[in-house]
Parts: structure tokens; sequence; C-alpha cells
């Protein structure tokens, strides 16, 4: 039976809930905090290969910030209740501050910041950044229903004639994200407009768009499911979809073209011609959520995750304490490489190897006084059911290589 990340966690201590924090705001526990960190890197590696800049902005907003975006017109039942500031600079006196819904108005902010020529364009800004949604208590769930997101965002900001290249990238770098991370894509959505009047945009646009995605989801390879009616009010969009073993389906990344924040906050480029033109914006999401991707990773592994997510690598175990020194200097080999073994000399080995089955580490390394004295370690790969004597620089060699690639499975 498989069982549920909230399951998982009792023995993997991944993260936590106090009702002094809060419902629907976990806390990362140190191995949870690994985790976050190695997909927080990977989001970073994915979009600085598709040349997206970093940058960093307040989860904070004024209230006029999202009432000129359109989210509070949409989505203020969603959104925390605004926070007065009754004193401070005269500017400021009388605002509402809000807890942002969305990162995207924030990345208009510093798109408009400085003009720019149709020559720069496409420019992409990422951020691994918060924002705030007020869930019910009665829907909030693990780490899969939060009201803290921590998002891997993107927001290109390209010519209408480069709409169709921007969303084929995107479309590639979300699905790599979903093989590296070995969770499967069951179809991907394109969701187009109907009839209805209450779209934004003017037909052209959203032709053009609507075709710009087609081309870039039959380049991909995946099945595509034509989703009329599905589509934003701001523009046509990709979604990764996947449907768990209960039959409930879920959107795990995204690729969305957007006409209304460029109009609602006139951002625009010099064209060729000297005359200033509306930018388009593209909403992409690569890796996800670091809740939901981490609920799902663990239910996926039931919770005996790759060796490059793996908080502890490896359970490194002294047979006596006469290999105590041997242990040491491959807990030192690995540290230096930038892995993450965990030494464990206390108690019985039986104990002990149980132990490490219940943390759920990918590798148990025994050293007793045979390996010791021949520079070996007796290496069991759970997952894989290999067990095998290798040289301790071998062992060394061989998890670097799978933790550098970000492989599924140790290559022996």
């Amino acid at each position: 039976m498989n069982l549920d990340h909230r399951d998982l966690n009792r023995d993997l201590a991944i993260f936590a809930t106090d009702p002094l924090a809060g419902s629907g705001l976990p806390l990362w526990l140190p191995d949870g905090a690994v985790i976050f960190a190695e997909l927080e890197r990977l989001a970073a590696d994915l979009a600085r290969a598709d040349g997206c800049v970093p940058v960093k902005t307040p989860v904070l907003g004024k209230r006029a910030l999202f009432e000129r975006s359109g989210h509070w017109a949409k989505f203020a039942d969603d959104m925390f209740p605004p926070m007065a500031m009754g004193s401070g600079p005269a500017e400021e006196s009388g605002d509402e501050l809000v807890l942002r819904p969305a990162n995207c108005p924030h990345h208009a902010l510093v798109y408009k910041a400085r003009q720019h020529s149709y020559r720069e364009l496409p420019i992409r800004l990422h951020e691994l950044a918060p924002m705030f949604r007020a869930e019910r208590s009665g829907v909030l769930s693990g780490l899969s229903r939060v009201r803290q997101i921590n998002l891997d965002d993107t927001h290109v900001f390209c010519r209408p004639d480069q709409v169709a290249e921007e969303a084929a990238k995107a479309l590639r770098s979300a699905l790599k994200a979903q093989e590296i991370l070995g969770l499967r894509v069951d179809y991907v959505r394109l969701s187009l407009r109907d009839a209805s009047p209450s779209y934004l945009g003017s037909v052209e646009q959203w032709d053009g768009a609507e075709e710009a995605l087609r081309k870039a989801a039959s380049e991909a390879g995946v099945e595509v499911v034509v989703a009329l009616g599905e589509a934003a009010f701001y523009g046509p969009k990709l979604d990764l979809q996947v449907i768990d073993p209960a039959g409930h389906e879920e959107t795990i990344a995204t690729v969305q073209v957007d006409f209304n924040q460029p109009e609602r906050f006139d951002l625009s480029y010099d064209a060729a011609d000297g005359s200033r033109e509306r930018v388009v914006m593209v909403h992409r999401g690569t890796v996800g959520s670091m809740e939901r991707v981490t609920a799902a990773l663990l239910e996926r592994y039931q919770g005996r995750l790759p060796l490059w997510l793996a908080p502890s690598q490896v359970a490194v175990l002294p047979v006596s304490a006469d290999q105590d020194a041997a242990a040491r200097g491959l807990v030192d080999a690995l540290v230096a490489d930038g892995l993450r073994p965990r030494l464990d000399a206390g108690g019985s080995l039986g104990a002990r190897i149980r132990e490490s089955r219940r943390r759920r580490e990918p590798l148990i390394a025994v050293i007793g006084a045979v390996e010791a004295d021949a520079g070996q370690v007796q290496v069991r790969d759970v997952s894989a059911g290999v067990e095998r004597l290798v040289l301790v620089d071998d062992l060394v060699a061989v998890m670097k290589a799978a933790y550098v690639s970000r492989a599924v499975d140790v290559s022996w």
C-alpha cells in the first residue's frame, strides 16, 4: 500500500506543523530544508540554461498594486486581509499592504524599472518566491495544500513574434524538470478560449497566441488534449497534467500567455521604427511549488528519494570501534566532495541497519575489519537490490557522479 506524504513524514521528519505557527504554514525541518535547497538549485540551473536572470522582490505590496494587476478584483476572497499603515512617511500614511497572491505584478515592476529596446527582448526574470493564499482550514493538507507557496516562477517579456519560441522553450524545460524528478506527466492540456466575451485582449492577439502554443505543444512530443473554455481570462495556456491513483487530476507546471499585465502596467518596448509597442508576458513554471513537488516526490518514491535529493545519502556503519577511523575517513572524503553521509556508530549493527531502512536512506555502507584493512566498503543500494564490495575511492566517485547528474538510479 502506498503511503501518503504525511504518513511518510512520521519517519522522515521533513516538515512539522504547530498551532502557534498556524495551519497551512509548514515548518521545514533540517532534512526538509535539504530537499528544498536541492529543488531550488535545480530550478535555478534550468532557468539559467534558458537565459533567465534572477531577481528578488518583496512578499508585500500595496493594495493598489494588486488593484492595478487585477488580482484584487478577481481573487480578493483568496487573499489575506490588507494591513493598514497608520504611521510612517507621509506618502505611506493610510496605505494598505497585502501579502501577494502571485509574483507577476512585482516582476512587471522590475521590467518597467527601465526602458527596453526590441533588440534586448526577450527578457526572462526568474525568482523562487513565496506567495500567499488564504485557504480555508478545511482544505489544508500537509504540504499539498498550504497558505504559503514557494513557487519556481519565471516571467518572460517578449515581442509577439517571439511567443512561439518562448512557449516551446518553457514547455521543454518543464518536461525536462519532471523527467529529472522522475515524476510522470500524463498529458499536456492546451487551454483555449471559448465564445465567452470575458477574455481580455484582441481576437488577433488570441489567434496568434493560441497558434504559438499549438506549435509549442506539437513539437514537445507528448499527448496534447485541447480544452476549450479553460484558458485564463488573460490568455491561453499549456498545463502539464498528472492523474493520481485516486483519479484526481492536478496541474504541476504551466506555460501561460498574458495580454492583461502588459496592458495594465503599460509594459512596452522601443520598436525598430521608433514607436512604442506593447510587450507580451509569458508565465512559465518549471519545477513548480516546493511544497507540492516535495509531497509528490515523497509519494512517488515512498520516501526513498534518489541520491541527489536524499537528505542523508548514505549511512556509514562501522561494525565495531576498531573501524571507527576507517568510517570517519570515508565520511570525510564524501563530505569533501559535497555529499551528505551520516555516520552511525552506536548500538548493534542490525539495529543500525534497521534505522537506516526506516530513514529510507539510498545507500548503506558497512565497514568491518576485512573491509577496513582492504580500503573497501560493503555497500547496499536498497532500491536497486544491489549489494557489493567497492573501494572507498570508487564509492565516492560513483556517488558523486549520481549526485552531479541528478540520476534517478545509481550506476554501479
